[in-house]
């Protein structure tokens, strides 16, 4: 059976770094063009992939069988709903969308045309996570009570680009950034939210997205999740504290995988999405004290799903309704830390 053609859309940090690697090493997978019109980026495709370099995505609806959105957020839309009609199965990097709404309409149109549509929330396959997610599930954490939950930077000198200095319209920000990874997360592990409250703040000179922001979400079955994302974090807290009826667990330090992409690392590589060992995160009460082995990171595992979702007809890695269900979220914490006020979701 041939491979499965990938047009990807994009070739900036996300597609550079994640997008490319992740499928140039799934079986099933080849990445055929790209859309990139930056001349070093157009050079960089085709010598490392021996991919096409298109100029425009009207150029790379005939050379694909499936399309990767990872242009700018505010693009993620058009950019999945032009290739759903022209019948091309569609993975878009999260966000899915600007609004919960949108992202509804994107899925109906999936659903109409009998196509795969589903989203990049890879964070779902980092090794500190899948450690948390199987602490719970073997119930060594009993009730879980709190879940918290960081991405904290220290970048008090801002970077530049859409991510940091547009506006709404940009979708630009760490509310939609980390946070749609924080939201799925915290959703993915306690279930449906009830209750949404945020804070959100823009700290440095020349940004005009928010950089530091604390989301507070009561879930369903009475468990709340605090999370943080933020660029000015001078001393970093713990990736995980997780308390619960029996323990509770922390662990510091992130998820090794995306490290390692930057560096050139082939997501294949023998050890890929080992932790290191001074990493490994603490489980217990009091003063007990176990020692748990990180659970090795899995990216690959979204793109493998994603070919047995088109080969053989198997549930798309990540279900397009969870990350409307996460837009609804972050929605939500928009309106609460606008209006100051906690919001309640149906």
């Amino acid at each position: 059976m041939s491979d499965i053609r990938v047009g990807l859309v994009g070739y900036g940090t996300a597609g550079a770094c994640f997008h490319a690697p992740l499928i140039h090493a799934t079986p099933g997978l080849t990445l055929a063009a790209v859309v990139t019109r930056n001349p070093d980026r157009q050079a960089e495709v085709s010598g490392r992939y021996g991919a096409a370099p298109v100029a425009d995505v009207r150029d790379l609806w005939d050379r694909c069988d499936l399309v990767v959105v990872a242009s700018p957020n505010r693009t993620h839309v058009s950019t999945a709903a032009a290739a759903l009609t022209r019948g091309l199965p569609v993975v878009v990097d999260k966000p899915l969308a600007r609004t919960a709404e949108e992202g509804r309409e994107l899925v109906r149109l999936a659903k109409e045309r009998g196509l795969m549509l589903t989203v990049f929330q890879n964070r779902r396959w980092d090794g500190d996570f899948r450690t948390v997610r199987k602490l719970v599930e073997e119930g060594r954490l009993g009730e879980v009570l709190r879940l918290e939950s960081r991405f904290e930077r220290w970048r008090p000198v801002p970077k530049g680009g859409w991510r940091e200095s547009g506006g709404p319209d940009e979708v630009g920000g760490l509310l939609y950034d980390l946070g749609s990874h924080l939201v799925d997360q915290a959703v993915q592990l306690l279930g449906p939210v009830r209750e949404v409250y945020c804070e959100s703040d823009v700290r440095r000179e020349g940004v005009s997205a928010d950089d530091d922001t604390f989301i507070a979400l009561t879930h369903a079955c009475g468990a709340r999740s605090h999370l943080w994302a933020s660029s000015m974090a001078a001393r970093l807290g713990p990736r995980f504290r997780v308390l619960g009826s029996a323990g509770g667990f922390v662990k510091f330090g992130m998820d090794v995988q995306e490290e390692r992409l930057r560096a050139g690392m082939t997501p294949d590589s023998a050890g890929f999405g080992d932790d290191e060992e001074d990493r490994w995160g603490v489980l217990g009460a009091q003063d007990e004290r176990v020692i748990v082995r990180t659970e090795a990171g899995a990216y690959l595992s979204f793109y493998r799903g994603v070919a047995a979702a088109l080969r053989e007809g198997a549930a798309p890695p990540v279900d397009p309704e969870s990350a409307v269900e996460v837009l609804a979220v972050i929605e939500a914490a928009r309106l609460s830390a606008t209006q100051r006020i906690v919001v309640h979701l149906s």
